[in-house]
Parts: structure tokens; C-alpha cells; sequence
């Protein structure tokens, strides 16, 4: 039992933090001051630490003792499913809006690097928590925060009210920032990014910093800090591994998996071979994350079998190449199906053993450069640059 879960509450969850290291000395009092519980809904469905999953409906009204639980763990709380759609108690297809896992919060913070009188705009309100804290740390006039859905908008202004803080609170596209209040000498994103939008670093002023979670399309995602130059453009490290949800207007629509066999049987054509790289190999946060620098416009899933077996599918975006690799236990040759103009597996294979080559680096060797030309993601250093 951690000491959060032994006593339920602010006081809890700080030394939970403190001990991890998390949570420092400056946000203490903060931290203290702005209880995450006047930001959570009533209904609330907890994730897990160190995954994407959730469990179910935790409802205050039903169970008080396990919804406080819940809000003072070190875990994420989903709040709407479907961008509100979904009202059951049951899971909904899609997490939409969150109360981020309190660890990721204020680490996320602690990368901001904030100072008296810093002027901070925020992309993604949820439930207003993180713009709370900002708030009373800078003050509630230098705090802005952009949230898309008005709905959640609407609840998160609510709970800043109760809470006693007044923020700019914006309904409108993140992407687009906040142009009133620029250029800004901070900027925090409370969802993940494929792409920094060009106008978060416009409107952050030279020297400014902006922290955002980013991910591949294939998977895996990690927190960048990135500092913008007296050039406009931005650049630095990626400083530890996260799962958030995507900016909305940035969030992909996966074809239907029946567009890739075009109503044909596996293996449908495709070109068969074998593989000493077994698919568990690539599963893991990291491994995902620089497969995804190289295999670029591709996703996978898992079709999972009783015996412990399974196939890796991998797909083009198009919908005009995929492969399938077969995982099963005691082997060490795997099965690879190909199709199309794209070798989905060779290109994973060639990614893995590029990062096996240069030692099987972590998300802190790794880092971003932003600027008009595009995004470049860089190992060790901005002039080396990974593809």
C-alpha cells in the first residue's frame, strides 16, 4: 500500500510524490493548495500507472471512499469518453478527456521551469487542475489555457470557480494557440502532439520554453522541452516517457481493417518469409517510438490467440501494404506475410536494428528540432539527426 492509499488526500499524494522525486521543493505549497479533488467530475473511470487502460465507473455517489481513493492515486482518471457521446457505465470506445496521473503533472511542471511574473499559455484545459496550479503559482492573470471541447470547457470553469481561481479560460483550436496574451514565455500541452504546431512557437517569446508530450504514429510518445531561439526556431531533449491523449484535430482516423485484404483470406497473395526478430522484441514504449521514426505512416495491432500465440499486423496508412509477423512461444523463427509496394516488416526490422546499433538508447538521448522546414528528431545532438 503506498502512502497516498494509506491516507487519502492531498498530504498523501504529496509525500507519494516527493519520495519519487516528482514532486519538488518550489511546487510543494502549490501543489498543497490546489487539492485535485475540486477537479474531478463525480463519474470517473481510473487508468493504470504504467499503461492506457481503464478500469470501471467509479461513481462519488455510490462509492465516496473509492472515488477519493482514485482522485488521490498517482494514476489518470478518464472523464468523457467518445467527446461525450458515450454516457453508460460502461467503458466507451474512446478516453477523450482526462485528469492526468499527478506523477506526469507535476514533473511536466517542473520541466516548465517557471518564474514570478512568466506568462504561460496551456493547450488542453480537461478538467482545469494543471491550469489551477499555474494559476496559483504565477497568478490567475498570467495563466491562458485553450480548450476545444466546450463542454469540458464548461465543467473545467466550474471547477476553477469553486476552486478560486480565475484564469483566461479559452474555448477554441489548440493548434492555433491563444494570440491575445503573446508571445508568451512558457507554453505547456496536456495532450501529445505528432507535430508541434508552428504557432506554439511563434507565440512563445525567445528564450521561452515549451513542453509538450510527442508521439509517432506507429506508437510510443515521450515529453519534449523544447527552447526557442532568438532564429524562431525551437529545439532540445526529450525528457521522459508519457501516454496522453492526442490533440484532437491531430488524432487519426485507422481504415478499417477489411480496406487491407480486400476481401480476400490471409495470406491473400502476400509474400511469405521467416525472421529471427521476434515481435515481442518490439513491443515495448521505446522500441515503438523509434520504429515509429522510420516506419513512418503505419500502425500496428495485436490479434491475439488462446494459447498465448498471436500475429503482429502491421498497416500503411493508405491501406495499400501490410504484414503480418505469427509470435509463438518456444521458437526462435517467426512466420512474415508482406503486401504491397511497402515491406512493412524489412522497414521494422532495418528501424530495430538501427537502434540496437547505437546502443538501444532511451527517450533521453533522443531530441527535437522545430522549425519552418519542418521537424527533425536528433540522437545525442541537434546535428545529428535520426532520419
Amino acid at each position: 500500500m503506498t502512502a497516498c492509499e494509506r491516507e487519502a488526500g492531498p498530504s498523501g499524494l504529496a509525500s507519494a510524490l516527493t519520495a519519487t522525486g516528482a514532486l519538488t521543493a518550489d511546487w510543494l505549497p502549490t501543489f498543497l493548495a490546489v487539492p485535485r479533488e475540486l477537479f474531478v467530475p463525480d463519474r470517473i473511470w481510473p487508468g493504470i500507472a504504467d499503461g492506457t487502460r481503464q478500469t470501471g465507473l467509479v461513481d462519488r455517489a455510490r462509492e465516496p471512499g473509492a472515488w477519493l481513493r482514485a482522485v488521490y492515486s498517482d494514476i489518470p482518471l478518464t472523464t468523457q469518453w467518445d467527446e461525450g457521446r458515450h454516457t453508460g457505465d460502461g467503458l466507451g470506445t474512446t478516453p477523450t478527456s482526462s485528469s492526468s496521473m499527478p506523477r506526469m503533472v507535476v514533473s511536466m511542471l517542473a520541466d516548465l521551469e517557471v518564474g514570478e511574473g512568466h506568462g504561460v499559455l496551456e493547450v488542453g484545459t480537461g478538467t482545469g487542475w494543471n491550469a489551477a496550479l499555474l494559476a496559483h503559482r504565477l497568478g490567475d492573470g498570467n495563466v491562458v489555457t485553450v480548450e476545444y471541447d466546450q463542454e469540458v470547457a464548461a465543467g473545467a470553469k466550474e471547477n476553477l470557480r469553486r476552486g478560486g481561481r480565475t484564469p483566461t479560460v479559452v474555448v477554441g483550436d489548440g493548434r492555433r494557440g491563444w494570440a491575445g496574451r503573446a508571445p508568451y514565455d512558457r507554453l505547456i500541452a496536456t495532450c501529445s502532439v505528432g507535430q508541434v504546431p508552428w504557432t506554439w512557437v511563434g507565440q512563445t517569446a525567445p528564450g521561452g520554453i515549451i513542453v509538450a508530450p510527442w508521439g509517432t504514429e506507429y506508437g510510443g510518445e515521450c515529453v519534449v522541452r523544447l527552447t526557442v531561439g532568438e532564429d524562431g526556431t525551437a529545439s532540445g531533449p526529450f525528457t521522459r516517457s508519457s501516454a496522453f491523449m492526442r490533440l484532437r484535430q491531430q488524432r487519426t482516423r485507422r481504415p478499417p481493417f477489411a480496406a487491407y485484404l480486400k476481401g480476400r483470406a490471409w495470406p491473400a497473395g502476400g509474400a511469405r518469409s521467416t525472421t529471427m526478430l521476434s515481435p515481442q522484441e518490439i513491443g515495448g514504449w521505446v522500441e515503438q517510438f523509434v520504429i515509429g521514426l522510420w516506419v513512418r505512416e503505419a500502425f500496428w495491432r495485436a490479434e491475439r490467440y488462446d494459447d498465448g500465440s498471436y500475429t503482429l499486423w502491421t498497416y500503411s496508412t493508405d491501406t495499400r501494404s501490410w504484414a503480418t509477423t505469427d509470435y509463438e512461444r518456444g521458437t526462435d523463427t517467426y512466420v512474415v506475410v508482406q503486401s504491397g509496394p511497402r515491406r512493412l516488416w524489412d522497414e521494422t526490422e532495418a528501424a530495430f536494428r538501427w537502434w540496437v546499433d547505437h546502443g538501444r538508447p532511451g527517450f533521453r538521448r533522443f531530441g527535437l528540432t522545430v522549425d519552418r522546414r519542418g521537424e527533425r528528431v536528433w540522437l545525442d545532438r541537434p546535428d545529428n539527426p535520426v532520419v
